[in-house]
């Protein structure tokens, strides 16, 4: 489910793996790896430390791949005698169980977002995906908000979901040159004015760039501002009315579709940022506005889903569905340095709170566990969890 790289599953597996490598060379652990033949030089970082099972390309394809899960992988599984099998994504869970199986679930979005996807992912989400995630030996919730969609629209027990947030790799976002970013940005990308920036693939509706627009429209006619409008990421489901928005906009010249950035180029994007703007309608974390503030760049950030419990107090709050508002904050951090000081200290240390380090060691202890649990060891115990409070679980969410 990495996507050739280009998902927020991908940045959670890379990111993972890394810290997971240095994890097992201290405690005698064995990581296997299932990668597609096209993504084996995405791994190349692991194929000295960890064992590479590739699978053959036919298996991309989603029906294909589904099948694969479910058939081929647990005799893989149980061939190799692995202790614990992890799937990193909901759409991929398998009934069949050759050994302790963890999943991880990053958000609910087919009970949040209409439209999110096609009528067959939106059935297969929210029809399927609960059967098959209340057979997994535990879940993995990258987020609280998450963990208590699980609960609610799964009906799984609270002590077999685990939260354990996602990280970021701060050895590679971290502030820098911002003058040098940005001459940088002008010449590779033609941002030659103070730019907003947004970082997620174009997806329609859930990613909002419409309204987006909208609102940069607004700010654009009421202030006469030679601030820029630049999209980061490549095209997804939706993507034609992103474009379209962009093609019939007064302001079409300021506003630049970079399509999908290398990695390599993310971190200078929110060095060269003027700002960060996030108007997700939903996400079960959003690693961008992390990073962004990890690059000490100031965000405008959506609330909505646990986006809240990720930018903390460190972000000027939007409405996404309000452009009018939107633009409102687009107009102070444009033209307020005391603003953009203050966020910018501010997601700096929000960001040090996310470290794939913790990430991993608190997925290996999962992992521990539920191998533990499986060979009747009297040392496997269930996590403490400050929020397992049965009436936090059992509040109304709207």
């Amino acid at each position: 489910m990495i996507q050739r790289g280009q998902s927020g599953v991908a940045q959670y597996v890379f990111g993972l793996v890394r810290a997971m490598l240095r994890h097992c060379e201290d405690g005698g652990r064995r990581l296997t790896l299932f990668i597609l033949e096209e993504d084996r030089k995405l791994f190349d970082f692991a194929s000295h430390s960890a064992a590479l099972v590739i699978v053959p390309e036919k298996f991309r394809p989603a029906i294909r791949n589904i099948i694969w899960h479910q058939t081929a992988l647990p005799r893989l599984a149980r061939k190799r005698r692995l202790d614990v099998l992890h799937i990193p994504s909901y759409r991929r869970l398998i009934w069949s169980k050759p050994c302790p199986v963890v999943a991880t679930i990053h958000d609910l979005a087919q009970f949040r977002v209409s439209k999110k996807y096609d009528p067959a992912r939106m059935f297969y989400g929210r029809a399927v995906v609960p059967r098959l995630a209340r057979r997994m030996n535990h879940v993995i919730a990258v987020s609280e908000n998450t963990a208590g969609d699980i609960f609610q629209f799964f009906r799984m027990p609270r002590k077999q979901i685990s939260v354990i947030h996602n990280g970021i790799d701060h050895n590679r976002f971290f502030p820098g040159d911002s003058d040098r970013a940005r001459g940088w940005a002008a010449e590779r990308y033609g941002l030659r004015h103070p730019f907003f920036l947004y970082v997620a693939r174009l997806e329609h509706p859930a990613k909002n760039h419409v309204r987006l627009i909208d609102a940069f429209e607004r700010f654009k006619a009421g202030t006469d501002s030679e601030w820029q409008l630049a999209f980061a990421g490549g095209d997804w489901h939706g993507s034609r009315e992103i474009h379209a928005a962009i093609e019939r906009s007064p302001f079409k010249p300021e506003i630049r579709s970079l399509g999908f950035v290398p990695d390599a180029d993310v971190a200078d994007l929110y060095r060269a940022a003027g700002a960060f703007v996030y108007p997700s309608l939903f996400e079960g974390f959003g690693f961008p506005p992390v990073e962004a503030m990890a690059c000490g760049c100031p965000v405008i950030s959506s609330a909505k889903g646990a986006l809240a419990e990720v930018i903390g107090n460190a972000a000027a709050i939007i409405d996404p569905e309000n452009p009018e508002f939107m633009m409102a904050q687009l107009c102070i951090i444009a033209t307020c340095e005391t603003a953009r000081n203050r966020l910018r200290a501010a997601g700096l240390a929000q960001a040090r709170k996310f470290d794939w380090t913790k990430t991993a060691a608190a997925t290996l202890q999962v992992y521990e566990r539920v191998a533990g649990h499986a060979m009747g060891r009297a040392d496997a115990v269930e996590p403490e969890n400050p929020q397992a409070d049965a009436s936090y679980w059992r509040l109304s969410r709207s």
